[in-house]
């Protein structure tokens, strides 16, 4: 994965107040727009505004130099905004030595001091103190008469971001804490509900917590070496991370492998630390890993009465019968408030209420419910909470009533068995409410939630019966391949140095090592003939396998065959050296074909290619005797054959190295566009990966062109023709297929030459395969189905975060 990017440089003047100021002093303060810019040019200082506000508030911050789109990285003032610019000024105080910033606020037009360093006067020697920002991007206020000692520094109060050097934990001697705290809103860096700290008990371990009283994640403790549940994936491409405990501190800190890179975890107004990688090709922020992983294990994020569902964008949503309390913080993603009654509850103490309720189906169970005894049916529990003023919801399942009193947090839409405690939710409306959602959905209402239920039984009822026919079949597959033995060829370092002519032709290579053309001379029919062949040096394994079960591994690969997968031939075990002959492919790679520019491929040609892989991929997953997980799935490894007929190229490599995942991920440069989330994440790994991967060479099947290319629309009157953009083409394309309109993603060159029928079903087979969760995506021998039209496709669920995770090429 290729993370290096350029350096950039900018003169540092040491003159005026204007930008670029060398340092702040009581003498030169930074006045209005001006900005202080370090040594190198990598970090600002100065007066922002929000992007998106339009409230005239301003904030002192920090933020990368040289990225287009200002990324902030740390605010003085955040709860006490200017409200103007002019006569803002951030000067070394002339009475105390101070850092400080003055200006005008909402109450007061004169300015005044809305943020300082708050040194004591002993702490703060006197008024020849001057201020500057590092290449690391931290504000530090030195010691007039000693500029080594730092009087206060900003990596001291950060705010929601951590950049590498920087740190999180606990100043033992001051009793202050570095934490991370989202911002309020999108627009408003205010101090929000989720924070990033340290165990206050003295432990190692690192909570996530709403509100500052719930913990939702944890880190688990230092073991040494890392934090237990933290990927280690992460530290392995990006940064060392050190935790250091000492009498005065306990804190971690990042490192970074190479100084070039530029990356930034955030703990994001959702209530999510996420890790980003600055990517120059995309000129975009990539989202590297997130914790927790799945955006509804945040606590209360969608605030009281409001439902986190991941099939919807946003993530939260109101019940029926209830909307936003505010409805201009949710549009700036802030959901905290969340959602009252549009009618409120009358309940008068003479137990004549006329109250109802109305059901959430298959929700998570919010926390602090109460246990009724004596509760024999569904009725007497729900005319217990009905006669309860206070009751706001109940729950009757197994023979066991909860109600709940007061506000309901954490309700959470779930659509699979994922182990945690679920039922039907009755939440409780007024009269006037349930007339008004009845009026609202007409027949829909409880229906939809019905059907939708009754719909996800039907598919997984249908889904366990075809892959159970499927395993019947190829059980008994299994048992005709396991007696034929392995045909492999076992061959010489010196007859494939030869074949090779010194391995001087390279067809291509990925992150387990190059590919040559070799001829081969074989004995046919009492004849010698020449056999095209290429040959792949391991280079990623060296010594790490021993030859015995080196050779055991590659005998197993020999007795996988299949039309679609390309065909191992043999195999060479000399000391380190590790090599497979594979059966040589005329037509080279799919990306070659399909995005160098030159002949342009059917819609039937891509379709029986789509198929073909299909094929493989289920064959892999379920026709081996083991299943084989590709792990690296994109258009370099799907090679053609005279025929268009795709083969599958390295479906061997993940049993040869293992499931060392996160080794792996070093190693396969420039494929992270299709790797799938929980494999980013330093998740387990299953063959859903591979289905995630298969859905992003579909769309780039479909299109002709790399999904990290980005599209927009401009109509002409020749039609619509599509241009880069910063829209990353699944997600383009995942919208036209739920506003039906399939028929603008397929490639431009095919002139409309599709079959419509075929483009909308692959459309919404590559939604599916690329859904967030792996519960939600089909399995391969369901995605052949679908393709040959053997079983019909529903519309996929929206896509939420996908943007995030563009390749890093």
């Amino acid at each position: 994965m290729s993370l290096i990017i350029a350096t950039f440089a900018a003169l540092a003047l040491c003159f005026a107040p204007a930008p670029g100021a060398a340092a702040i002093s009581a003498r030169r303060p930074l006045q209005g727009n001006d900005t202080l810019v370090s040594a190198q040019g990598k970090f600002e200082l100065g007066l922002f505004s929000p992007a998106g506000s339009s409230d005239g508030r301003f904030y002192l911050g920090i933020w990368y130099k040289n990225i287009p789109g200002q990324t902030v990285v740390w605010v003085g003032n955040r709860a006490t905004p200017l409200s103007g610019v002019a006569s803002a000024e951030l000067r070394v105080s002339a009475d105390d030595g101070n850092l400080e910033l003055v200006g005008p606020t909402a109450a007061s037009a004169s300015p005044v001091v809305v943020w300082s360093s708050s040194l004591s006067s002993s702490s703060s020697p006197g008024s020849n103190n001057t201020a500057e920002i590092r290449d690391n991007g931290n504000l530090v206020l030195l010691d007039g008469s000693n500029s080594s000692n730092v009087l206060w520094q900003s990596f001291d109060h950060p705010t929601d971001t951590l950049v590498p050097d920087a740190w999180l934990g606990e100043n033992k001697l001051t009793g202050e804490y570095q934490v991370l705290t989202s911002w309020r809103n999108a627009q408003d860096p205010a101090p929000g509900m989720f924070t990033d700290t340290v165990d206050p008990n003295g432990t190692s371990e690192f909570f996530y917590m709403w509100n500052q009283s719930r913990t939702y994640w944890r880190s688990g403790v230092w073991t040494g070496r890392f934090f237990a549940t933290m990927p280690e994936a992460t530290r392995n491409v990006l940064f060392n991370q050190t935790y250091v405990e000492t009498p005065a501190y306990r804190r971690v800190s990042n490192a970074l492998y190479n100084s070039t890179t530029i990356t930034r975890m955030v703990l994001e107004l959702t209530g999510q630390t996420k890790q980003y990688i600055w990517v120059p090709a995309t000129q975009n922020w990539q989202l590297f890993w997130a914790a927790p992983t799945m955006q509804c294990d945040v606590y209360a994020l969608c605030g009281a009465f409001g439902v986190c569902d991941l099939s919807s964008q946003p993530s939260c949503r109101c019940p029926p019968g209830l909307a936003p309390t505010s409805e201009r913080d949710w549009t700036v993603s802030d959901w905290s408030g969340g959602c009252r009654r549009s009618a409120p509850l009358w309940c008068p103490y003479n137990g004549s209420t006329t109250d109802g309720f109305v059901v959430l189906p298959n929700v998570k169970l919010p926390d602090d419910s109460l246990a009724m005894g004596a509760v024999q049916s569904k009725a007497e529990c729900e005319s217990a909470c009905q006669k309860s003023c206070s009751c706001e919801a109940y729950t009757f399942s197994t023979g066991r009533c909860a109600v709940w009193h007061g506000e309901l947090r954490n309700l959470q839409q779930l659509y699979t068995d994922s182990g945690v405690s679920r039922s039907d939710v009755y939440l409780r409306l007024s009269a006037t409410g349930l007339r008004d959602l009845h009026n609202t959905v007409s027949k829909g209402g409880r229906l939809s939630w019905l059907v939708l239920v009754m719909t996800l039984v039907g598919v997984a009822a249908l889904g366990a019966s075809v892959i159970l026919a499927w395993r019947i079949l190829l059980a008994r597959r299994r048992r005709l391949t396991n007696q034929k033995g392995s045909s492999l060829t076992v061959y010489s370092y010196g007859d494939l140095h030869a074949a090779t002519n010194n391995f001087s032709e390279r067809l291509g290579g990925g992150g387990f090592g190059s590919v040559y053309r070799g001829i081969l001379k074989e004995q046919k029919g009492g004849k010698t003939a020449q056999v095209q062949v290429a040959v792949k040096k391991l280079e990623s394994l060296g010594g790490r396998q021993g030859d015995k079960q080196f050779r055991t591994e590659v005998s197993t690969l020999g007795l996988i065959q299949h039309v679609n997968l390309v065909r191992l031939l043999g195999f060479c075990s000399s000391g380190d050296e590790k090599m497979l002959v594979y059966e040589y492919m005329p037509r080279g790679s799919l990306d070659g074909y399909l995005f160098d520019g030159g002949a342009c491929p059917s819609w039937r040609d891509r379709y029986c290619i789509m198929i073909g892989v299909a094929r493989g991929l289920a064959y892999l997953h379920h026709g081996c005797h083991e299943c084989i997980i590709h792990c690296d799935i994109k258009p370099e490894n799907i090679l053609l054959d005279e025929d268009m007929s795709p083969r599958i190229a390295d479906f061997g490599m993940a049993k040869l190295v293992g499931r060392d995942f996160s080794r792996a991920l070093t190693t396969m440069r420039g494929t992270i566009g299709y790797l799938a989330p929980e494999w980013i994440f330093g998740q387990p790994i299953s063959a859903k990966a591979d289905v995630y991967s298969f859905g992003m060479v579909l769309f780039e099947l479909i299109s002709g062109r790399r999904n990290s290319e980005g599209y927009s629309e401009v109509r002409h009157a020749a039609g619509t023709v599509r241009r880069g953009s910063s829209t990353f083409f699944p997600v383009w394309a995942a919208g036209k297929v739920v506003e039906g309109e399939v028929g603008t993603v397929a490639d431009l060159r095919l002139r409309g030459d599709v079959m419509p029928e075929e483009l909308e079903r692959v459309c919404k087979v590559a939604c599916w395969c690329i859904q967030d969760e792996e519960a939600q995506r089909p399995t391969m021998v369901q995605v052949v189905q679908a393709l040959e039209g053997t079983v019909h496709v529903h519309t996929p669920p929206v896509l939420r975060a996908l943007q995030h995770l563009v390749m890093l090429t």
